[in-house]
């Protein structure tokens, strides 16, 4: 039967994938960022994943306001990297597996949760930025890619509580697929940070490290935080934790921390990321 081996959160700064991209990550800036994803990458490649589920948000390419799907699972067999104005990221496209999210569809839907199925679609830096952060350049990402776009950017979005149970459900879609397969769960977005208004640059480091604090310990109480909390606390784009919250979902209760990173600034946001298994 396929598993959930592993849940990992990261940051999907755009900034970072122009980094990476134009060979600055050497530079002084950068230097702290990308060293805080060194170990990151050596796990992965000895835990060498076959699928990663994918939770990001779209930033108005795949979606804009004609159509804003709240929860959208990519069943296609591959997705390329879309054209966000100044043209495509250099990566490869997504190797989809569309037997195991066509399963996760059926079984998350009949579980009473709302996905839209998309067989077409291409997907942004909030998706390619966190595989470049664990995968670096290669031509061909190393395992199949399901993307599952979450609606953080047009209100209302989805409540914490909802994401939350959201991954248990995944799990258990995940567990009764018929095939031996290695599945990580991925949360991508945030930390703190706002883009625009009087409060644009806002970095809240204590709610970060609260809220790193309380993912790992305390999800289900976490997970009943209001919106209102998320933009008051961490920015107008903070909202993007609950994704993390998925993830988070899909593991157990007690969880072992395999690695921890947060730093700022990157460009002007908090960066965060986490590698999270279960302790059985």
């Amino acid at each position: 039967m396929a598993r959930v081996t592993a849940g990992l959160t990261t940051s999907h700064i755009p900034a970072v994938g122009a980094a990476i991209d134009l060979g600055k990550t050497g530079e002084d800036y950068w230097k702290p960022v990308f060293a805080g994803y060194d170990f990151s990458k050596q796990w992965i490649a000895e835990a060498k994943p076959d699928v990663i589920f994918l939770c990001y948000n779209d930033h108005a390419t795949a979606f804009d306001l004609k159509s804003i799907p709240t929860f959208a699972i990519g069943c296609a067999e591959e997705f390329q990297p879309a054209d966000e104005g100044w043209g495509p990221r250099p990566v490869p496209a997504l190797q989809g597996h569309p037997e195991l999210a066509s399963h996760i569809a059926q079984s998350v839907i009949q579980s009473d949760f709302d996905l839209t199925v998309v067989n077409e679609m291409e997907v942004d830096h909030g998706l390619t930025v966190p595989l470049s952060l664990l995968f670096g350049q290669p031509d061909a990402w190393p395992c199949k890619i399901i993307p599952f776009a979450v609606n953080v950017v047009v209100y209302p979005p989805p409540s914490g509580s909802r994401c939350f149970n959201l991954g248990k459900a995944l799990r258990e879609a995940i567990e009764s697929y018929d095939e031996d397969l290695s599945v990580q769960i991925w949360g991508t977005g945030g930390m703190s940070h706002q883009l625009q208004g009087e409060r644009a640059g806002l970095i809240n480091k204590e709610f970060d490290a609260d809220f790193l604090e309380r993912l790992i310990k305390n999800p289900a109480e976490l997970a009943e935080m209001p919106h209102i909390d998320y933009v008051r606390e961490a920015g107008s784009e903070g909202i993007e934790l609950v994704m993390w919250l998925i993830m988070r979902g899909a593991l157990d209760e007690a969880v072992d921390v395999i690695h921890k990173h947060y730093h700022v600034p990157a460009s002007n946001t908090a960066l965060g990321h986490l590698i999270l298994e279960n302790q059985t």
